[in-house]
């Protein structure tokens, strides 16, 4: 799921501007992308972290229900990108007004986007320092051959990860960030493969496929954590699909003709596709590996140690991702409060005045004394409060329903109606509206399960003091 945020401004500037013959019809140099350029921006955007908790969520629901909610999922998340795809341009789908980004398009949803942009930091947080101390684990394992204990604190490594996001924090802007989006692709890939190969190595040292049909048993768990954790395993599932944020800024590198929304549609549909068999491979074969025992996070949680070098490069892949997913992630909510508090108070120094700093080699850098304090209480916030509330799996389920209905079903499904002015009550108003009203239903779900599962973790939990 980090990689999202990288291909928000760096797609125009980098997909748009390598052509510089010839204008679009708004004054803009000529877009080139096309159907598999938008498919690829898709795929690196949607697989992220959120595939390494693919494996736990199989197991609460199954062989039969996590097939099926990771296609309802995909049919939700392909239908709903169609419809705000359809809102790129203003009343005519080829010479209408363009909206350049998600938040031109879905004129009010800005609080629930920056919620959610601040709740991913502190899943990335949380995700890093668990993988940081899965290379430690698993090294300190290695050495003792399984006779000592491996104990650890984790804070020191949010501590340090929150360290590394204050200076690269300072980055300005996309422009600076665009080898972040390549980078994080890579990693995502290494780290994913990895975990879907090792899934299969350990199938096969088993001899056989773990797993039932309904999910972990009751017994291995009580009647009312099987339910709670189907909820969260919704979530889940939610969270790794989630890249609705980032559609229009995609969209708006694409040439025409055929008109943009065309081309998204095919390039939606391949990509969520694609990512489907991918999320399936994972899943199932992590689930198929470990059965009723899946880990919440597939490589940190891995129930062998050999080859244990290969751990630590999957894990190691997992924080460099992380630490540039971070970055590319907050860059919308950085924007958004400078430029809000630069338009408000227009005559401070503080916060428009930019001060030179000679770099021997490098052009001159721009320090703004605003930027410097503001990102770094936002880098220290996000930290404290992962190093509250480290529980990767309940923290994923959360941004999964918190984002899900309101950013990827509720307002694109809106917008359609309002500009292809669908007539109330008529049949395809009320189809759209169960559509809605059903995700609805699930995000409350996956929500509560998630709320559930942080609660009973506070119990067992004394904060800044755990050691795992």
């Amino acid at each position: 799921m980090g990689e999202k945020g990288a291909v928000k401004n760096h797609l125009h500037n980098n997909l748009v501007f390598d052509h510089p013959i010839g204008f679009d019809d708004d004054g803009r140099l000529k877009r080139t992308g096309t159907v598999w350029t938008a498919s690829a921006h898709i795929i690196t955007a949607v697989i992220g972290s959120g595939v390494l908790s693919l494996a736990w969520a199989t197991a609460q629901l199954g062989w039969i229900a996590s097939p099926a909610v990771m296609f309802l999922f995909s049919f939700v998340t392909d239908y709903t990108s169609t419809l705000l795809a359809a809102c790129y341009r203003c009343d005519d789908p080829v010479n209408g007004k363009r909206n350049y980004t998600y938040m031109d398009a879905v004129k009010i949803c800005g609080w629930v986007q920056y919620l959610n942009l601040f709740g991913v930091a502190i899943g990335y947080t949380i995700a890093s320092s668990i993988s940081m101390m899965a290379i430690k684990r698993s090294n300190c394992f290695h050495a003792s051959r399984g006779k000592n204990p491996c104990h650890m604190n984790s804070n020191p490594y949010m501590i340090g990860f929150g360290i590394a996001e204050i200076i690269f924090s300072q980055i300005p802007d996309f422009d600076q960030l665009w080898w972040l989006s390549i980078v994080a692709a890579v990693m995502s890939f290494t780290y994913s493969t990895i975990g879907l190969g090792l899934g299969i190595a350990k199938v096969a040292e088993n001899g056989k496929i773990r797993g039932s049909l309904t999910g972990i048993s009751v017994g291995t768990v009580t009647q009312t954590q099987k339910i709670w954790r189907s909820f969260q395993a919704l979530g889940d599932m939610a969270f790794a699909y989630s890249y609705s944020l980032i559609l229009i800024e995609i969209q708006d590198t694409l040439k025409a003709p055929p008109s943009e929304s065309k081309t998204m549609s095919k390039a939606t549909l391949l990509s969520v596709g694609v990512t489907t068999l991918f999320y399936m491979l994972c899943g199932c074969m992590g689930y198929a590996a470990f059965g009723d025992l899946s880990p919440g996070n597939l490589l940190t949680g891995f129930g062998f140690y050999n080859p244990f070098w290969l751990l630590d490069i999957a894990n190691a892949a997992i924080v460099i991702h992380l630490v540039g997913a971070y970055q590319v992630y907050c860059q919308p909510l950085f924007a958004f409060i400078e430029k809000s508090a630069a338009k408000r108070f227009p005559d401070s120094e503080f916060i428009t005045k930019d001060i030179k700093i000679p770099i021997p080699g490098f052009r001159p850098y721009n320090l703004n004394l605003f930027r410097l304090v503001w990102r770094t209480i936002f880098v220290m916030l996000t930290t404290l409060i992962s190093m509250l509330l480290p529980f990767f799996n309940d923290i994923v389920g959360l941004l999964g329903a918190i984002g899900f209905w309101p950013l990827t079903v509720y307002f694109p499904v809106e917008m359609y109606i309002s500009q292809n002015k669908i007539a109330k009550w008529s049949t395809r108003w009320l189809c759209l509206q169960i559509l809605s009203i059903a995700c609805l239903i699930i995000t409350i779900a996956a929500a509560a399960g998630s709320i559930a599962g942080v609660i009973l973790d506070l119990k067992s939990y004394t904060p800044f003091s755990t050691a795992y």
